[in-house]
């Protein structure tokens, strides 16, 4: 998931800096009981494949400042009291959040006066829902300008908002020699590499996306990682064994993504947050197809608005959209720069540099500020 992805990133750069003495990175949901871990991650994994337009509609609908809150952190708060045990024992100086729902019980015990500590969220999309929002704490970290420009007009105070990007591992900016990574995966550096995600839980029409990209014209070559889907890469593997061009890889999960993108000319595959965040790093032109409802629609809609990617709403269109962008060398170059111009390789740094640094006092906001940002906020 890309929030622990965030994390470790996070843990890499306070961990570097001399001016930190201990860093803890965790897992909330492993402080709590089964059934909440399962509703929090294999339920949400569960409607993604079978009822991706009501994940859409609950995005829409919970997006207004404070609707959910009293009930969605009163459930959090039954659930979650190892957690609150361990956080309150370990009484650290600061915590950063990249998940709502650990943020939201922290700021309850730093506003019932439980806990006195510094908290900061950093948000793993584009763009900013409501349930991101929390009572006390220290500082937003945001992806983009105009998620900044939103909360600003909700009324948070602007020092308390950094543009830094959505933390990743440092290696996405690390330079790769194509030919090397071409040469390792038996495959040659003067073809198309098409990069085909099913990301890191295997969801998707991966088997009909192949499909599709096996119908190209252009004799490219295409690496498909299939996530933790053991079953979703021995279908894919077969189907690769019988495409007479050859030139197919297939992969389960990969701690190579950051190589495979360096090397890559077009990744297809959904806009999460992180893997959106790596392929911008990495200069990856990138072919939108089946984002969830809600937040990666929205992270789509940035990616089009920069000219950074193509989105493909039929995938039987797939291979009509990818001649285009092969036929067409100057454009995929001017996406190749965009995307290197809209990236923040830099997050995790920027976080935890500002943190370190900061000396804000802490922040509350109270029940007629929340009001207000209602108003603010606008219909839904």
């Amino acid at each position: 998931m890309g929030h622990i992805k965030a994390a470790e990133a996070l843990e890499k750069s306070f961990a570097a800096d001399p001016r930190v003495a201990q860093v803890v990175n965790n897992d909330a949901l492993q402080y709590t009981n089964k059934l909440f871990r399962d509703f929090y991650s294999k339920f949400y994994a569960s409607l993604v494949r079978t009822a991706p337009n009501f994940l859409g509609w609950w995005y829409k609908a919970s997006d207004e400042p404070w609707r959910t809150d009293r009930m969605r952190h009163m459930i959090d708060r039954l659930n979650t009291k190892p957690l609150v045990r361990y956080i309150r024992t370990f009484d650290p100086h600061m915590i950063v959040c990249t998940h709502f729902m650990p943020a939201g019980i922290i700021s309850h015990l730093i506003a019932s006066q439980r806990l006195d500590t510094q908290l900061s969220i950093v948000v793993t999309d584009f763009d900013f829902h409501a349930m991101w929002l929390s009572r006390a704490f220290h500082r937003y970290f945001v992806a983009i300008p105009e998620t900044k420009a939103h909360l600003e007009m909700l009324g948070l105070p602007a020092e308390r908002i950094t543009v830094s990007g959505i933390p990743i591992d440092p290696v996405f900016r690390e330079p790769v020699d194509r030919a090397a990574v071409c040469r390792d995966l038996g495959l040659v550096p003067d073809k198309p590499l098409l990069l085909l995600s099913a990301g890191a839980l295997g969801f998707g029409s991966t088997e009909f996306v192949l499909d599709q990209l096996m119908r190209l014209k252009h004799p490219v070559q295409i690496v498909v990682v299939c996530g933790r889907n053991k079953e979703l890469r021995v279908r894919v593997e077969r189907k690769a064994s019988l495409c007479l061009r050859g030139g197919i890889r297939v992969f389960g999960y990969s701690s190579e993504m950051h190589r495979l993108m360096q090397a890559s000319d077009v990744f297809i595959g959904k806009p999460g947050g992180l893997t959106t965040a790596e392929a911008l790093a990495c200069g990856l032109p990138m072919c939108v197809v089946n984002p969830i409802p809600g937040q990666e629609e929205r992270n789509c809609d940035h990616l089009l608005e920069e000219g950074i990617a193509v989105k493909c709403n039929d995938l039987t269109t797939l291979p009509f959209k990818l001649e285009r962008l092969l036929d067409d060398p100057v454009r995929l170059a001017r996406m190749r720069e965009r995307a290197r111009r809209f990236a923040r390789p830099e997050a995790a740094e920027t976080v935890a540099r500002t943190l370190i640094e900061d000396r804000l006092p802490p922040l509350s906001i109270s029940r007629k500020q929340r009001a207000a940002m209602i108003g603010a906020a606008g219909p839904t």
